[in-house]
């Protein structure tokens, strides 16, 4: 364990972001050829049949959901799949823990994104008391195992942390509260998160000495700036899949049939205000 983590230190410090931003052009031509590749990956993944789990988690108002959405946008719903499961019912409280997010691995020529996951016992579980300290140290435990399992079967699974400084979340949050169209994000959760900084980065500390283990590591991405986040993401993804491009045929529309004799019904449509 100690071996691993120190390469993962030395990692992290040679994979140091630079300091100058991207422009919106530049982050844009790059998001472009990133999303060309996951097409690309899409295609091998159906061919080949792969199954594929990738997991985010991270500090709230990292950029999580962002990056989701620019990996979802140019591919598939039916292939790319997001899961973002709701507070637990009654009925599934009183199920295994590892139930309720198993039914979403993927089958053949899938690829499921986790949009949090299991790790809820080992981050706001653990730090609001949502679980006892039995079960989060069983959690710790198991989690290892049954992720070893996963893999056994033949899925690929990839889990990333993104990492936003204290300074950052709290500029995000604020700039939550201030924004019409983004203050739905900001949860009773949230601001107790901001208090609790402390307490999130012991839990997620324990979370990693248990679970970074060899076969299914954490990647850390930082993510104090939003761009380079998305894109160094996007990128490491479609690092850690082997694929191939697969041929397309050449794609040639054929003419339109004859109108014949159509004509167009005179019908009252109600047709929406022309505003803009």
């Amino acid at each position: 364990m100690d071996i691993h983590v120190e390469k993962k230190k030395q990692a992290g410090e040679s994979g140091s972001q630079p300091s100058e931003k991207l422009s919106r052009k530049q982050f844009e031509s790059e998001l472009k050829k990133l999303q060309t590749e996951l097409v690309k990956l899409q295609s091998w993944v159906v061919q080949s049949g792969l199954r594929i789990v990738v997991i985010f988690e991270g500090r709230d108002a990292a950029g999580k959901g962002g990056a989701i959405k620019r990996i979802t946008e140019r591919v598939s719903p039916r292939v790319f799949q997001i899961v973002a499961l709701t507070v637990p019912t009654e009925r599934e409280k009183s199920q295994m823990y590892f139930q309720r997010y198993l039914v979403h691995l993927p089958a053949a020529g899938e690829v499921m994104l986790f949009d949090r996951s299991w790790y809820n016992r080992a981050g706001v579980e653990r730090v609001m008391g949502f679980c006892t300290e039995q079960e989060h140290r069983d959690f710790l435990q198991l989690c290892p195992e049954v992720e070893q399992m996963i893999i056994h079967n033949g899925i690929i699974l990839i889990k990333y942390w993104f990492e936003v400084s204290q300074e950052e979340q709290e500029r995000r949050f604020q700039a939550r509260i201030n924004d019409g169209r983004k203050v739905w994000k900001l949860s009773p959760m949230d601001i107790e998160a901001h208090r609790r900084w402390c307490d999130y980065s012991r839990a997620k500390d324990e979370m990693f000495l248990a679970t970074d283990i060899p076969e299914s590591p954490w990647y850390v991405v930082p993510a104090d700036d939003k761009r380079k986040a998305r894109l160094n993401c996007i990128s490491h993804l479609l690092s850690q899949i082997p694929y191939k491009e697969v041929p397309v045929k050449s794609i040639k529309l054929p003419k339109h049939q004859p109108l014949k004799n159509y004509q167009e019904l005179e019908l009252a449509y109600n047709i929406i205000p022309q505003i803009y």
